[in-house]
């Protein structure tokens, strides 16, 4: 039968005023890459217009390419009439130009440029819509449900739409999927040729943030009309944790750089990672069946780390629970149990315990009083279930 019984976990940690963010951002999601959890999700399966934070996928296309060895960084792409054309923000590549993958991927990530876009997808598809349609396909191959992409650059379209979870899921593949390239959205400056002065500036507020106990290096700004202002953008603190987030739908630059900034106060300094047990602790017991022990000690097979909300600090509680008593013989290491957690605020987490050591099966005198004490209790206790 299913055992449960619950624990006191001791914590020091320092209070906080609040846990619960409320953002202007009409969608937003916030993520902590380093334990896997969620922080804020508010309206982020919703598909929205992403503006130029789409080109992060044109950006995965490319980098795929390029780790497959499809091309190099050196390989050029030529410049039609349909890409010099293209309005909004530029690198202003021309016809006749030749302009490199590196000189693409600048563009497009400092200069936030719609003709570099429409460069990489005619050099690998032949054609905008072409690119645009495998773009779907791969975010469906992704996992990324809610994506439909019209065009290369997030030019507005109203078939042209990403949820926030989706480009939050993109923006944490390119950092793990592509390292090699990940340096490239923590520049600042960019000029294809010195043709760009007005617009070499990467928009991303938080790279113009100096000291600190964090420091951004990405992703992409967006903005349009119909879609506001909004960052895919992500931080890591000094010890090296990481966060990544997508805000979406604010009314100015401004409160763009405001909220991206309070965000990332708000997910370093309301949460900490806390060491909660360490490998090999016995944090319970089970109970054993026919074997030489009555008891086995249940430890976490590694630290038991977890991130908690200051706030949280006296209402954290846990209870193990297994199917037992347990039949001897038990193998140190063996998984026999699991160790609940229940955070306020948070999804419920589920850590594995395994045997402390090993518990070999009784001999004739542990099978004889085992039978003794079974007997004993249906004597007296007749209706009581069978163990």
């Amino acid at each position: 039968m299913f055992k449960r019984f619950g624990l006191a976990l001791a914590l020091l940690m320092s209070s906080a005023p609040t846990w619960a963010f409320e953002t202007q951002a009409t969608a937003a999601w916030v993520y902590d890459m380093t334990t896997g959890t969620v922080l804020l999700d508010k309206n982020a399966q919703t598909p929205i217009p992403p503006a130029s934070m789409s080109k992060l996928m044109t950006l995965n296309m490319l980098f795929e390419g390029l780790h497959d060895g499809r091309y190099q960084t050196g390989t050029e792409f030529s410049v039609s009439e349909k890409a010099w054309k293209m309005g909004g923000s530029k690198m202003f590549v021309k016809p006749g130009d030749r302009p490199t993958v590196d000189d693409l991927i600048h563009g497009i990530i400092v200069n936030s440029g719609n003709d570099a876009c429409v460069v990489v997808a005619e050099g690998m598809s032949g054609s905008e819509e072409a690119f645009a349609a495998r773009m779907t396909e791969r975010a469906r191959e992704l996992g990324m449900e809610n994506s439909f992409f019209a065009n290369a650059s997030g030019w507005p379209d109203p078939d042209h739409r990403m949820s926030a979870h989706d480009l939050g899921l993109l923006a944490v593949r390119l950092i793990e999927e592509f390292p090699e390239y990940y340096p490239y959205f923590a520049l600042t400056e960019y000029s294809y040729q010195g043709r760009v002065p007005a617009n070499s500036q990467n928009r991303n507020p938080l790279l113009r943030i100096k000291g600190g106990d964090w420091k951004a290096d990405g992703l992409k700004t967006g903005h349009t009309e119909e879609a506001g202002y909004g960052l895919v953008g992500s931080a890591v603190q000094n010890g090296g944790r990481r966060i990544v987030f997508v805000i979406s739908g604010l009314p100015t630059d401004r409160a763009r750089a405001e909220e991206s900034e309070r965000i990332s106060n708000w997910a370093f300094r309301e949460f900490t990672m806390k060491t909660l047990a360490k490998a090999g602790t016995r944090v319970a017991e089970a109970e054993v069946w026919m074997g030489e022990a009555e008891k086995v000690g249940l430890v976490p097979a590694e630290d038991l780390a977890r991130l908690i909300p200051a706030v949280a600090r006296d209402k954290i509680t846990a209870e193990v629970v297994y199917q037992g008593p347990i039949k001897a013989p038990i193998a140190k290491g063996d998984p026999l149990a699991e160790l609940v957690l229940h955070v306020p605020g948070m999804p419920e987490a589920r850590v594995p315990l395994v045997a402390e050591i090993d518990v070999a099966e009784g001999g004739f005198f542990t099978r004889l009083t085992t039978a003794a004490r079974v007997l004993m209790g249906r004597v007296f206790a007749p209706d009581a279930p069978a163990t």
